[in-house]
């Protein structure tokens, strides 16, 4: 495909700070490619003074693959291509000694950051529990200092009086002993630390001769920042993103960095690309008319040049159990007629809740379907936790997995243990396990701080002897009780909470998992138990891939999971008032801005839709095993209505799982049988 007049100025244009802004399915991503591609032949900038940032490591890989069909693959790989945390890895680990760290620093997941804010919060700021329950008072924590990073906000900084400004400095505390990064400091330490250091600031812009950023409207305030810190004075560099598509509020993303960004570089120049490749006339459309009822600093109007296609269908139901069943129908009528891939076909909604009825109505239709956005069996945190474990076992100078388990279950082992722990391993040059075994350490910790360490070493070396002695397959079997894990897990619960022993059981299959690799079962060769909490860990690498190459299945994703692809089927269940717009949205100060951002989330939905789009609504829907009346949502009020066809609910007698099948086979008979007339 050739480049458009306007991807071919946005292409050419280098010379000053550009700002692309790129609608839906207009191709911004051969922009992109286009334009390194232009850099590096044209221009004659090297690659590794490139660097192009983007937000999901997939998103990163299909643009270093699109770039390596263009040009020599030895120099595709030497460009700067990542994600933003990823470059802030990078210049972390390049400086680590400014910023106090030792070489081989770890980095904290989010499970690993709530487990120790709760930790703090337990110990040392339980009045703020006492105020509401400790899921509120964590997530208010975790919120404002995520809060305070993105704005780039040291404890020190912060102005606001309130307790969790001594919350984040003992978690700051506590990072900094442990040699520890969470998430979050890779962009915030990285930016502090370039805007505070002229020679590294001098160094880094000096680094690259041009930026690239794609999903611009999804930046942050640091990520924003570290933009300009990178392109400093020489002003090369090209943003491309669309306000329409800005859905991420929730996490940090400033649509406003689109205005920023302008007063910032008044030599900005701006280049829309308003054709769209993707969806018919008719639905581009409607797409167009839903959107501009949201305020726009630049406008825009996508046009096609596809046929107007059809109408788009507006299906009401009785309730959610009907919608499941004939969207499960029309799924089905329409791949047997069209005999096209199940993987053509996406059901959209709001919420993940939405998705069961969606899922086992497809199931009993026997379509195929894959969820996509759930949580993964490794990401569960008492999986993370004996994971850590299995791994310290097998290698006791697993830092990471050191980190994890240390206090779990909790022996009173705090930052200023671990800071101890971590400078004798950083003097020594030795893994933080043998730190704990090293008599130096003895010179920092009271006796009550050194029994708590010998008494960890002392249940890792029972552990470890198990290995030692062949007993691989009983270590497995024994390691929750050796550990106390349910008897941690039970801590402030009822004996009998359920949680607890839904947690128990994903242990159980874990190590049961174990065992059969052990054992050498489905006829493969037995291995070691440290062979198998490899295997594992490699398998959890792979599952994670392959949730990216799906199988031939009907795709079911929240609206926010579907931004950036398409499908030539869409449907778009639950579109009904408190689901989309989102209840949320409609309470607070800032209705307005909800409600654009729920609007722009529909817009998403709509855009997403490359032939035909189906969006239903149910009538009544149950909550908290209450019927409830809804109304229909506004955004489906707000299209054009010569475009839509309405579609009544169906007779409300209820029905059996029998008779449900039978409808969908009648429907799939009555398919069949226009199409062979």
């Amino acid at each position: 495909m050739r480049l458009n007049q306007a991807q071919n100025e946005a292409v050419s244009y280098t010379t000053g700070p550009c700002l692309v802004l790129a609608g839906a399915g207009s191709g911004k991503t051969r922009v992109i490619t286009s334009k390194i591609v232009n850099l590096l032949k044209n221009h004659q900038i090297p690659p590794n003074r490139i660097c192009a940032l983007t937000f999901t490591n997939k998103a990163a890989g299909e643009m270093r693959q699109r770039v390596s069909q263009e040009i020599d693959r030895e120099k595709a790989a030497r460009i700067w291509i990542s994600t933003f945390h990823s470059l802030g890895l990078e210049l972390i680990r390049i400086e680590h000694r400014a910023l106090g760290l030792p070489h081989n620093f770890t980095i904290f997941d989010e499970n690993d950051t709530t487990r120790v804010l709760r930790e703090i919060l337990r110990n040392q700021f339980p009045e703020l529990i006492s105020d509401s329950s400790e899921k509120e008072a964590l997530d208010k924590a975790k919120n404002l200092i995520s809060l305070w990073k993105s704005k780039l906000i040291s404890p020190e900084e912060v102005k606001t009086n309130t307790p969790y400004v001594e919350l984040y400095r003992s978690y700051a505390a506590y990072l900094k002993a442990c040699h520890t990064v969470d998430f979050e400091d890779l962009i915030y330490l990285s930016t502090k630390l370039l805007t505070s250091n002229p020679e590294l600031k001098a160094k880094w812009q000096n680094c690259f001769q041009y930026v690239l950023v794609d999903e611009y409207q999804d930046t942050n305030e640091t990520q924003y920042q570290l933009l300009k810190v990178l392109v400093g004075e020489r002003q090369r560099f090209t943003v491309v993103g669309d306000d329409d598509q800005s859905i991420y509020s929730w996490r940090g993303a400033r649509p406003e960095n689109l205005k920023t960004l302008t007063e910032d570089f008044p030599n900005l120049k701006v280049i829309k690309l308003e054709q769209n490749y993707r969806s018919s006339g008719r639905i581009l459309h409607c797409a167009n008319i839903l959107i501009a009822n949201n305020p726009h600093l630049y406008q825009k109007t996508l046009f096609s040049e596809h046929p107007a296609g059809e109408k788009i269908t507006i299906l009401e139901c009785a309730n959610e159990e009907e919608e499941a069943l004939r969207v499960a129908a029309e799924i089905k009528g329409q791949q047997f007629t069209e005999k096209c891939e199940w993987s053509n076909f996406a059901v959209l909604y709001r919420s993940n809740f939405q998705s069961r009825n969606i899922e086992k109505a497809l199931h009993e239709a026997r379509i195929p379907c894959f969820v996509t956005g759930g949580t993964s069996f490794f990401d569960l945190q008492e999986i993370k936790d004996i994971m850590a474990y299995c791994r310290l076992i097998s290698n006791l100078k697993d830092n990471a997995a050191f980190l994890r388990i240390i206090n779990v279950p909790r022996r009173g082992i705090g930052e200023q243990t671990l800071e101890a722990i971590s400078n004798v391993a950083a003097k020594g040059n030795i893994s933080n396990f043998e730190a704990c075994m090293d008599q130096a350490l003895g010179q920092y910790l009271h006796p009550t701080q050194l029994r708590a360490v010998n008494d960890f070493v002392s249940l890792m070396t029972k552990l470890r002897q198990m290995l030692l002695n062949h007993k691989d397959a009983y270590l497995a079997q024994v390691l929750p009780d050796l550990i106390g894990y349910e008897r941690y897990l039970k801590v402030g619960t009822d004996s009998k909470n359920a949680a607890v022993e839904f947690k128990m059981r994903n242990v159980r299959s874990f190590l049961n998992w174990i065992l059969d690799l052990i054992a050498g079962k489905n006829g493969e060769a037995s291995l070691t138990f440290a062979q198998a909490v490899e295997k594992l860990g490699l398998k959890e690498i792979r599952d994670r891939k392959s949730d990216e190459d799906k199988e031939d299945a009907v795709q079911l994703m929240t609206l926010h999971s579907s931004k950036g692809l398409e499908f030539p089927y869409v449907f778009l269940i639950g579109t009904e008032e408190n689901i989309l717009p989102h209840k949320n949205s409609l309470v607070g100060d800032n209705i307005n801005q909800g409600l654009q951002e729920e609007r722009r989330l529909a817009y998403v939905g709509v855009t997403r839709a490359q032939k035909k789009l189906c969006i239903s609504w149910c009538k009544e829907r149950l909550s908290r095993q209450d019927k409830i009346k809804t109304q229909i949502s506004r955004f489906i009020t707000e299209l054009p209505q010569e475009d839509l066809i309405y579609v009544s609910a169906k007779e409300k007698k209820q029905k059996t799982k029998e008779e449900r099948i039978q409808d969908l086979t009648e429907a799939f008979m009555a398919v069949k049988g226009l199409s062979s007339s």
